[in-house]
């Protein structure tokens, strides 16, 4: 279980969070929607401990982040996260990175062999394997990146717009279809943010849509089309939701060529 408590952070004097309070249940798929600038990233952050709020807490498994060196010790163990934008060593290959991951981890030695080759095919990355990352394009960095979070066997995953970064068709196919089975199979617990909808809605059983620094809308697809008393496709009430001043705006828009 991660629960955020009343959880309000600063940038100077502008709230980009305000007050959330959320529980999310373990072993399901959780996206964080919402139009950028919102503070989806930001709530990523503190859940993931990167952030510390200015007023409340984040708990995982009963644990409060930052409380105790041993219990952000423990979280961190069972967590992991991994921002847009991370950091990769770009000297090193592909599958030093990823070994060298899963050992801070102590990830068995023979799952891991096995695990770093398994993760390089199914990125399509196994040619490049003992290559220096500061090779690899944009997209295969981002995929990399993604493997070091998936070699972890971590109980938690949290995602900061995982499928953006230049990641191809091939490479979201596989994504989508991992964090299903990972959620559905292995009881793995997922959060993960996007600016579009369409990406997330057919692999997340739930949705949390960010918009102001403030939770507007929390659950299933069935739940959030009862809370919008939208009866159309699901496309078009998530839109309704995230976004419901761009369809107003294009109208003005094209009102500007009959003046």
């Amino acid at each position: 279980m991660i629960r955020l408590v009343d959880v309000t952070q600063h940038y100077g004097v502008k709230p980009v969070l305000r007050d959330v309070s959320l529980d999310i249940p373990p072993a399901t798929r959780t996206a964080v929607i919402g139009p950028n600038g919102m503070g989806k990233t930001t709530l990523l952050s503190v859940i993931g401990g990167v952030l510390h709020p200015q007023r409340g807490h984040v708990e995982i498994d009963g644990l409060r982040r930052r409380s105790s060196v041993e219990n952000e010790l423990e979280i961190r163990r069972r967590a992991v996260f991994l921002p847009d934008r991370s950091f990769l060593p770009k000297n090193r290959t592909g599958r030093e990175f990823l070994l060298g991951t899963g050992r801070l981890y102590e990830v068995d030695e023979m799952r891991l062999i096995d695990h770093a080759q398994r993760l390089l095919d199914l990125f399509d990355l196994g040619h490049l394997a003992d290559s220096p990352i500061r090779t690899y394009s944009a997209g295969q960095q981002k995929k990399i990146a993604l493997s070091s979070a998936l070699i972890t066997d971590a109980e938690y995953l949290l995602l900061d717009e995982p499928f953006s970064g230049g990641l191809d068709p091939s490479g979201i196919l596989a994504l989508k279809h991992v964090l299903q089975r990972l959620a559905r199979m292995h009881q793995r617990t997922i959060v993960l943010t996007s600016p579009v909808p369409e990406l997330v809605a057919e692999i997340a059983d739930r949705l949390i849509v960010v918009r102001d620094g403030e939770v507007v809308a929390d659950g299933t697809l069935d739940e959030l089309r009862r809370q919008s008393g939208f009866t159309g496709n699901l496309n078009d009430m998530l839109h309704k939701i995230i976004f419901p001043e761009t369809l107003e705006n294009v109208d003005r828009y094209f009102e500007g060529d009959h003046a």
